[in-house]
């Protein structure tokens, strides 16, 4: 090789190490974040990935210029899924990239002074990739480039599951916390951060999981429930019950102290204060920013996303048929079940998942068409009115479910309307995102007493659930915590979990035991309303009620135990065993005919 082709090669080698580092510069400096062994693993993987395609092109310039192309197009769209939803791309997202693209017009993108600089770094050194010319004759080199792109992919192939072996993980001094997938990009880089992340594709058994008894531990709690009720008797009339998970309702003050010209939600704050047959307290969530499903997946089945890889999405990786849920259960007690969310059926894949769990109607946006809207989406009002719509319309006596999940709040906070002027200001912030996000906070809390008030005087028991689904995207909440004189990047643990902190109102126009302040979790909630309503609950569901008890919050960031005491799900995992293994059996191993 003469001294040309060994200059051209020597500067085609460091293109891909430029490449990773422009690549992690989107988001941060890496020398300060990453340690050097976990620096070499993600340029070994750089260089792999370029002789892999040079063994498919047989041209140097081709090769560079497609890896730097690539990675220069996905460390800018990382950077702005991570601004969106606070959480990196991960290998499950591919599921949802449908999702993605129905709501990718709802933002605004603009990236700050450092992605546009690397962006300019990212096309000079394309253009010096353009220069680099070497060619590898097609024909006459055929075997050869096969021979090394065969080698190239086994390589990756081996490379990849070493990083799955705890002993690497030890070895490189790894960061493999799942359930802080920015903190684990951060200390480990894109690359192999992701390669980690394919481990949990897939979803493995719970130690000690036999299929048999699952079954038979399953059917102990079924004859529990069935003895629960030592009278006999349940609810003598089954109340109507009206879920409401309300997107993005979260009540900011959980992160710290701030001002505004006037209450942002002043009905849910006077529910708070006490008030007669109401329930209130906050809901733990496992996702924030976004993830919308995973919250309704944890309140409709009883099943916590603390035992699923962190940002996986069950009704798109897990689900593919009929499965057990609160529609299911109400429906078999003579509940007519509907659906509503005023937005494309098939986000989420919702429109497969609400006819597995039982729902007899789905309606999404072309049954709103008429509707008012908040911004461009259809109003929690609309929404409501539509409740009350189906109330009216059914037959007396006929019991009634509805789960309503909403839109109006949906981000971005950013982006003017001519229908939408914000009232809400908050002071010392100068925040359009939050002053913004407050002021349809306070339309939903309008919108909710204005139902709450119907149904005080409607003839049949009425119980209304409402809830958010998760608190906004870090770019909204950072003033509140400026104002405290902190920063999302400095928190602590125990400060970090009150991101994952929303309010939950229990209210009902006959008879329930009055409570506030209460804590608990997605997924017990459903299990707590069936009981509140004096209805008959499942084996599975009685199981959750008992283990609520001891353990009233379990999600993905957290477990806290009776008397408060916080754990990261890990130090859980044996005393949650049989919650995970009943799980594993109802998720992956239940026949639909036979639950």
């Amino acid at each position: 090789m003469n001294k040309k082709n060994l200059l051209t090669w020597g500067t085609g080698i460091l293109c891909p190490v430029l490449t990773f580092y422009l690549l992690e510069w989107y988001l941060r400096n890496p020398f300060k974040t990453m340690r050097f062994s976990a620096q070499c693993l993600n340029i070994v993987f750089f260089e792999l990935v370029l002789f892999l395609l040079f063994g498919l092109t047989g041209s140097l310039r081709a090769s560079l210029m497609t890896q730097s192309g690539f990675f220069m197009l996905y460390g800018l769209a990382n950077y702005f899924v991570l601004d969106f939803r606070s959480a990196p791309i991960m290998p499950w997202d591919i599921y949802s990239l449908k999702t993605a693209a129905s709501v990718a017009d709802n933002f605004q993108y603009k990236p700050d002074r450092q992605a546009v600089a690397v962006l300019v770094l990212f096309l000079l050194l394309l253009i010096l990739e353009s220069r680099l010319k070497f060619r590898l004759d097609l024909k006459r080199r055929f075997l050869p480039r096969a021979a090394l792109a065969l080698s190239c992919l086994l390589l990756l192939a081996g490379f990849t599951k070493m990083l799955h072996q705890d002993g690497s993980i030890r070895r490189f001094r790894l960061y493999d916390k799942l359930f802080t997938p920015t903190t684990m990009v951060y200390k480990d880089g894109t690359a192999v951060a992701f390669l980690m992340e394919l481990k949990y594709l897939s979803v493995d058994k719970p130690a000690g999981y036999r299929k048999a008894d699952a079954q038979e531990l399953l059917h102990s709690w079924e004859e529990k429930a069935a003895s629960e009720y030592t009278s006999g008797d349940f609810a003598s009339k089954k109340p109507n019950l009206i879920v409401i998970m309300n997107e993005a309702l979260s009540d900011l003050s959980v992160l710290g102290d701030f001002t505004c010209n006037e209450d942002y939600m002043p009905y849910l704050h006077s529910l708070q204060q006490g008030s007669a047959d109401t329930q209130t307290g906050w809901l733990n969530v496992s996702v924030l920013g976004g993830n919308t499903a995973n919250t309704e997946f944890e309140f409709l089945t009883g099943h916590t996303m603390a035992f699923l890889p962190q940002g996986s999405v069950p009704y798109q990786q897990y689900l593919n048929g009929a499965a057990p849920s609160l529609a299911s259960s109400l429906k078999a007690q003579g509940y007519g079940t509907v659906a509503m969310h005023p937005y494309h059926a098939s986000g989420w894949e919702r429109d497969k998942v609400y006819e597995w769990f039982g729902f007899d109607t789905f309606l999404a946006l072309p049954d709103f068409q008429d509707a008012s809207l908040v911004r461009k989406y259809v109003s929690d009002r609309a929404c409501y009115d539509r409740i009350i719509r189906l109330y009216e319309q059914k037959a007396a006596g006929e019991p009634l479910f509805v789960f309503n999940v909403t839109m109006q709040n949906h981000s971005s906070y950013t982006d003017s309307y001519p229908n939408f002027t914000p009232e809400i200001a908050v002071e010392g912030a100068d925040s359009e995102a939050l002053d913004n996000y407050l002021s349809l906070m306070r339309l939903s809390d309008d919108a909710f007493r204005e139902l709450t008030e119907y149904f005080a005087e409607a003839d049949e028991d009425t119980m209304i659930v409402l809830f958010g689904d998760h608190q906004p995207t870090d770019s909204v909440s950072s003033p509140v915590l400026k104002l405290n004189g902190k920063s999302h990047s400095a928190l602590t643990p125990e400060e970090t979990l009150s991101k994952y902190k929303v309010p939950f109102v229990i209210w009902a126009n006959f008879d329930i035991p009055e409570a506030s302040g209460l804590e608990s979790s997605a997924n017990y909630l459903g299990a707590s309303v069936l009981n509140l309503c004096g209805l008959p609950l499942s084996g599975y569901q009685t199981f959750l009620m008992s283990l609520a008890r001891e353990y009233p919050v379990v999600t993905s960031q957290t477990v806290m135990t009776s008397d408060g005491s916080l754990l990261e799900p890990e130090e859980a995992s044996d005393a949650l065993n049989t919650y995970r293994m009943l799980q594993y059996y109802q998720l992956f191993d239940a026949s639909p005919a036979n639950p």
